[in-house]
């Protein structure tokens, strides 16, 4: 009998399979995995429900076992943020057109091009670059991928990355740049945060002939501006270094576009854009820079580009594909996988939506809100909030002075209904007991009033 779920799981199909490929058993198939990776013990899942009613069931009971950020209140942020995605970007996502397809002509693939196309656009306006790519998997991966184009352009051997950086995009960057022991290793440098604002050491980014790239976040990890973005600009370019700088989007509203402070690679997340939070895939990570071919051939992602046909009609297509690993494959520039592209049409329908006033106005109303809120927490007995007058919509509130962990402020807010700030301790010790709270649009001040008055019930 088949699996319920999988009709070429019967007997008579896995022989023919077999047959097909010349093996007589399944096992011959993964004769490369060591015996000691290989479980020989049951996996203690139920064979598969036949009911598609009694299915939804189970599965509806796991799912309301779950605690989400639509029946809580929640302040966490540090890599996925919550933002209102309108409704008209799930419409338009869902359609079939844009949600089902995969590679066809250049004349079935025209509106799903024209949209990608338009995603490269307005992203590219929006940070004062003239190309960009296609989205890789997350922000980390755009940032590896970044620093390994640096690599390439200038021949050198060494990356310098502020020690702000978010843990998980840093173990990212370190696994695009290889092993100290591997075949071409590219060297990653942390470099100090002065404690005193936030920001990076500038006096400690000691450039030399090895420089590759000098990666910056403005906002970085910790929520902080980068003042000092433009003066490290340019002491890179005088060194003969790349300036490679991760942005949050929707901060463009009322920062400097990275064009205008002089970086030459920028990467960041598209997540902020128009896409829900989720878990267990992409959730989409941009590469811009400038419109200059010393840049596009080192692009390892897929380009939309804007044509004539022969009959002077407008089309879009694929430009520099054979240098990618869709079209090279291990002689691409780099390996181009985990596709996010269907997020590249949420995120054009959320520009198009926002335009430039509109990004002013979510930024007014995000800096407005996050402010309001720290002033508040700061409020609270014991409650610090380091840097508050430099951040963007997630900052940094140091609880050391209350005697209480944050691991234990956090489980008592969640009596409350409240996801508490996500705890630095661990990653940052130099902080001690902190966490990074995140405040967006969707906050209001009943939101925060009911925080803080959580937070002085927990710390009582």
């Amino acid at each position: 009998m088949a699996h319920p779920y999988m009709p070429n799981s019967t007997a008579e199909a896995k022989a023919r399979m077999l047959a097909y490929v010349g093996v007589d058993d399944v096992e011959e198939l993964f004769e490369q995995i060591p015996a000691d990776h290989v479980s020989r013990s049951g996996n203690g899942l139920a064979p598969g429900i036949r009911s598609e009613a009694t299915l939804r069931r189970r599965v509806r009971t796991l799912v309301d076992r779950n605690d989400d950020c639509v029946g809580n209140l929640s302040f966490l942020g540090a890599g996925t943020w919550q933002h209102h995605v309108p409704a008209v970007v799930d419409e338009i996502v869902g359609r079939s057109e844009f949600l089902t397809p995969v590679w066809g002509t250049p004349s079935s693939d025209l509106g799903r091009n024209q949209a990608w196309f338009e995603y490269a656009s307005m992203l590219g306006e929006l940070l004062g670059m003239d190309f960009v790519g296609l989205p890789v998997y997350s922000w980390g991966a755009a940032a590896g991928n970044a620093l390994r184009m640096a690599a390439r352009l200038t021949g050198r051997g060494e990356v310098v990355v502020p020690a702000s950086i978010s843990p998980e995009r840093l173990a990212v960057i370190r696994t695009y740049c290889g092993l100290a022991e591997g075949n071409q290793p590219i060297a990653v440098r942390l470099v100090d945060v002065d404690p005193a604002t936030g920001c990076v050491d500038v006096s400690a980014l000691a450039l030399d002939a090895d420089t590759a790239a000098v990666y910056l976040e403005t906002p970085n990890h910790l929520g902080v501006v980068e003042t000092a973005t433009a003066a490290i600009a340019a002491a890179c370019r005088a060194n003969g270094t790349e300036t490679v700088l991760g942005v949050d989007p929707v901060s463009l509203g009322l920062l400097a576009a990275p064009g205008d402070l002089g970086a030459d690679i920028v990467v960041g997340s598209t997540q902020p854009l128009g896409v829900h939070l989720h878990a267990g895939g992409g959730v989409g990570g941009f590469i811009a820079t400038r419109d200059e071919e010393r840049y596009a051939r080192e692009y390892p992602t897929l380009q939309v580009s804007l044509a004539e046909t022969v009959r002077g009609e407008r089309t879009f297509g694929m430009a520099l594909f054979h240098q990618t690993s869709y079209g090279s494959r291990e002689d691409g520039n780099d390996w181009t996988g985990n596709s996010v592209y269907l997020w590249t049409v949420a995120n054009a329908v959320y520009m198009a939506l926002l335009g430039p006033e509109g990004f002013a106005e979510l930024g007014r109303t995000i800096l407005s809100n996050a402010r309001y809120a720290a002033g508040r927490v700061a409020e609270v007995d014991g409650v610090e909030v380091r840097w508050p007058d430099s951040f963007f919509k997630e900052f940094v509130v140091d609880l050391t002075a209350t005697g209480r962990t944050v691991a234990e402020v956090n489980a008592g807010l969640r009596e409350h209904g409240i996801f508490g700030g996500k705890d630095l301790s661990a990653d940052f010790p130099w902080l001690g007991q902190s966490a990074l709270f995140c405040v967006t649009e969707i906050h209001t001040a009943d939101d925060i009033d009911h925080l803080v008055q959580a937070l002085k019930e927990v710390l009582s």
